[in-house]
């Protein structure tokens, strides 16, 4: 029995105790009554355990229905048959389920701990080589999960392409099986590995329960539901093995990444908020630190960098109100355009003639901080780091190399890479006064080979770039603690737990055009706090959705998660940057509360008026931020009415009082009737702030 916040799961062993299986997930007291996914009392043409809402099962016991773990021995038949050994429970916060096949030579522990203060189960697997002889895993989930559905599941997911990230998408699956992934060593921008769980005869919103799990790897993954014909749909998700199996030496252990399963009673509103709580919890003290509104000059000067015109850029982002300054790609030697100077990490003396820590005294010499972009795992094909080191790159002996963006790969795996990547970034923070770093990553690998690394077989390149990407975050963490840490890969190619709880903001999308980054917004936050989520205004028209929309709609839909500022604010106009300033200082005012607040999504970008709605730790204040995303209602040629977004979660007899005009609403009126937006061709988007007052009087004679 393991209790998260508010629920429980129940985990049992089989009849004959040789798997474990879902008895129930749920609310507390959900444990008491007949277990909802039921047992098979009799099986045709399959085997029991191919029918049971197994946790984790093996090829060999599970051989139809879909294993979480395929094993072979080399020149062997794949296969395990396992028998339970022992379970050892830490109270309900954590278990462990052991099995062991003394023939195959193998132990496998099931790993579960919850996490205090949330609705979150980590669950994951431990899988050890006992026996004398290497093993071959070509297959290890990191865990599987069953869902009761009557008429089928409904799963909405998260997808889409570069510049078109965190699309969220539905469908339901009565019988079959659905799966998406990525084998680009990054989550990749097609698919998040994050997905939500509901009975389709039910509604998405509402009481309705959710389920839900995202995946805490940054390489290859999957995630796999399969419609059972018991009744119930089983989701497994994991990491992928570049080449077809990984070695499992003699005496080795490997564990598997960790799932995050998450449960709401209340829809995938719920299960988002769910979600945000978990983040939170993983960003640890350095949630309290403020994000801080960013000015990016890339949008405005590209790899043209030269510090007059990054000086003429910070004195007008510092008097709009910006509190830091980035320079973005082209800082550094030999990076005129695209084909050069990655690898070769020294500011250019050309770019900065009165020299580099001159220029960044200057730029902080406006109150500002600085920051700086980074690509630490990429190398240009003319630079000096791949003269020198031609052999540090991903690659094929005999086999011509694909170049992406103009740029390699390094192979990150390698110790002396890590050690060069870590020395490089070490000296650029020790050296000068950087207080951000935008780690980007434009191109996933392609000949993903390490012709010096031994036989192809005993490699995993895969799990050995995602151990040096992380190594390289956790070092960053340790030896520059005051360093803000931005996490980008094309926008929105390498967003997941492990990343998440190693840097402090994220990089969505590479789109910043108004219409479109709604969409990506909205999905995102689905699954990601908004503590997490950086965002641009930019002058971009839109890619999917060019629709213009005013400035006032770009700074509000910025200020939904931490706002920066990115456009070439030397051609905005003195009204423009005036604009901007009193934005800016209006998120300044509420972005604890968005950072920090319940946050509740209020419709969606298809619906004529969309919004974010986030409440205060205990309900002071409540900031909406909304958009109008539809057809204007006519008025005044026809008697058009305003627009309504329904609030959530207010109490009904308190009263809110909006701190811009005055106006005065019961918390039954925001719930029932919504707060209303009178939208115009200008007025396409606010940011509300209705401060909580008083209780209202009970019903009576008036």
């Amino acid at each position: 029995m393991l209790r998260t916040d508010t629920a429980v799961y129940a985990v049992r062993l089989s009849a004959d105790r040789r798997w474990a299986e879902l008895d129930t997930w749920g609310p507390y007291g959900a444990e008491d009554g007949p277990p909802p996914l039921g047992r098979p009392r009799r099986t045709h043409f399959i085997t029991p355990a191919d029918a049971a809402p197994a946790e984790y099962l093996p090829y060999g016991m599970r051989p139809f229905g879909g294993a979480d773990l395929v094993v072979r021995r080399p020149g062997g038949e794949r296969g395990v048959w396992w028998t339970f050994d022992r379970a050892t429970a830490d109270g309900d916060r954590a278990l462990r389920l052991e099995f062991t096949d003394d023939h195959l030579g193998l132990r496998v522990a099931l790993r579960y701990e919850t996490v205090p203060g949330t609705d979150v189960l980590l669950r994951w697997a431990e899988l050890t080589c006992t026996g004398p002889e290497e093993l071959r895993l070509e297959r290890l989930d990191s865990a599987a999960i069953s869902v009761p559905v009557t008429t089928g599941a409904r799963l909405t997911h998260l997808t889409g392409q570069w510049s078109q990230e965190f699309q969220r998408a539905q469908l339901d699956l009565t019988r079959g099986r659905f799966e998406i992934g990525a084998t680009q060593g990054v989550p990749g921008h097609a698919y998040a590995p994050w997905l939500a769980v509901q009975d389709a005869a039910e509604p998405d919103e509402g009481p309705t329960p959710t389920y839900g799990i995202a995946l805490e790897w940054p390489g290859n993954w999957h995630i796999t539901a399969d419609a059972e014909p018991g009744g119930f749909v089983r989701v497994r998700a994991g990491r992928l093995p570049h080449e077809e199996s990984i070695a499992l030496a003699p005496g080795a252990t490997i564990s598997t990444p960790r799932l995050a399963c998450a449960f709401s009673p209340e829809g995938l509103d719920g299960l988002t908020r769910v979600w945000h709580t978990y983040e939170r919890r993983l960003a640890g003290e350095r949630l309290h630190r403020t994000r801080k509104v960013l000015y990016n000059s890339w949008e405005a000067t590209g790899f043209d960098v030269s510090a007059d015109a990054q000086l003429e850029l910070a004195a007008l982002a510092a008097g709009m109100g910006a509190e830091l300054f980035v320079v973005d790609d082209g800082w550094f030697r030999g990076r005129q355009d695209e084909t050069g100077g990655l690898g070769d990490w020294q500011p250019d003396p050309a770019g900065f003639p009165e020299g580099f820590d001159t220029f960044v005294e200057k730029v902080r010499a406006t109150g500002m901080d600085f920051g700086l972009w980074v690509e630490p795992e990429a190398v240009s094909p003319a630079s000096a780091l791949h003269a020198e080191h031609p052999d540090w790159v991903y690659r094929i002996d005999g086999r011509p190399a694909t170049l992406v963006r103009e740029q390699l790969l390094l192979d990150l795996g390698r110790t002396d890479v890590q050690e060069f990547v870590l020395a490089t970034l070490d000296r650029l923070l020790d050296e000068h006064a950087v207080d951000y770093l935008k780690w980007d990553m434009n191109r996933p690998p392609t000949e993903r080979g390490r012709p010096d690394g031994g036989p192809v077989d005993s490699q995993d390149l895969d799990a050995d770039h995602v151990a040096g990407y992380l190594r390289v975050l956790d070092h960053l963490r340790a030896r520059h603690p005051h360093v803000t840490v931005e996490g980008c890969a094309g926008g929105g190619g390498r967003i997941e737990h492990a990343t998440l709880a190693r840097t402090d903001v994220v990089w969505p999308s590479d789109n910043t055009a108004p219409l479109d980054r709604l969409a990506v917004q909205y999905g995102y936050l689905h699954a990601h706090a908004p503590h997490t989520m950086s965002s641009w205004v930019t002058d971009a028209p839109g890619v999917f959705a060019p629709r213009p929309r005013s400035l006032a709609f770009r700074f509000v839909l910025a200020a939904a998660g931490v706002l920066g500022v990115g456009a070439d604010i030397r051609a905005w106009t003195p009204g423009q940057r005036a604009e901007a300033a009193d934005w800016i200082a209006r998120y300044k005012d509420v972005r604890d509360v968005i950072h920090h607040g319940t946050a509740r999504l209020l419709n969606g970008p298809g619906d004529p008026a969309c919004g974010v709605q986030y409440e205060e730790q205990g309900g002071g204040r409540v900031v909406v931020t909304a958009w109008s995303t539809g057809r204007l209602d006519g008025a005044p040629l026809v008697p058009g009415r305003p627009a309504r977004l329904r609030l959530r979660g207010l109490d009904p007899a308190a009263r809110y009082t909006d701190t811009a005009d005055s106006t005065v609403y019961s918390g039954a009126h925001l719930l029932h009737s919504g707060l209303p937006f009178g939208w115009t061709g200008r007025y396409d988007a606010d940011l509300v702030v209705l401060a909580r007052q008083h209780t209202a009087p009970g019903p009576g004679p008036h």
